[in-house]
């Protein structure tokens, strides 16, 4: 039974689909059987024209921003041969949104979905296929030697603090991610006459955009947003 906020990426390969709708209806119908039941929403439908020489997807890029945007998850109509894309997998991978697909519903969203995501990936390159081959390898040698694997106890003090690091860094990326999604829509209310803190947090709240912790804005917070959109890094703002 499908829950929650749902954002729909559809695909077609060649103008004329595009343009006549042909194959659209039916990718909508499956999204539809696929959430069929339960309480859901689907908060946007994101369609793609998306020839076979096309590497860029800015469809598929606004699509990943709006479930950023609502927490949403991304339903996916057809993976089709986007499936020998190892590009095409690894950008959603790398999005930090959850994705489903109607023609796999065997993979679930979440952790367990990204992983088997990851695996498809390799599927289409050898290389990755080797080194992932080689990992469950030296996994394996290390737990016949008696390691157990993912214990925190098997790391040093400058191995747990290296983490730490990491994790900072993970968590300051994220956010700025965060702010430049919502850069366009701040700068659209700003054009429109809403420029307090309190008028943007009303909007943001209004269009049902949640905090990166998930709940209501308030002006303070929209505050320290404006501060890190100031100061966000070039390559979120190309």
């Amino acid at each position: 039974m499908a829950s929650g906020r749902f954002v729909s990426y559809l695909r077609v390969s060649t103008d004329r689909q595009g343009k006549s709708g042909l194959g659209l209806q039916a990718q909508r119908e499956a999204v539809a059987n696929y959430l069929n039941g339960g309480q859901w929403e689907l908060a946007a439908e994101l369609v793609e024209v998306e020839s076979g020489k096309r590497q860029d997807r800015p469809q598929l890029d606004a699509a990943l921003m709006t479930c950023r945007l609502h927490r949403a998850t991304l339903v996916v109509a057809k993976l089709d041969r986007l499936a020998r894309n190892a590009k095409f997998l690894l950008h959603l991978i790398d999005s930090g949104v959850d994705v489903v697909f109607c023609d796999l519903p065997h993979v679930p969203s979440g952790p367990t979905g990204r992983f088997l995501l990851t695996q498809m990936a390799a599927v289409g390159e050898l290389e990755a296929g080797l080194i992932s081959q080689r990992t469950k390898a030296a996994l394996a040698a290390a737990k016949a030697r008696g390691v157990q694997l993912g214990s925190p106890g098997n790391l040093t003090a400058e191995g747990r603090a290296r983490g730490a690091e990491v994790g900072r860094a993970v968590s300051v990326q994220r956010a700025d991610r965060r702010a430049a999604d919502l850069a366009p829509t701040l700068d659209y209310l700003v054009a429109h006459g809403v420029t307090s803190a309190t008028g943007i947090a009303a909007k943001l709240n209004e269009a049902g955009v949640p905090t990166p912790r998930g709940g209501k804005w308030q002006a303070i917070q929209v505050q320290r947003l404006l501060v890190r959109m100031n100061d966000l890094p070039s390559h979120y703002l190309r």
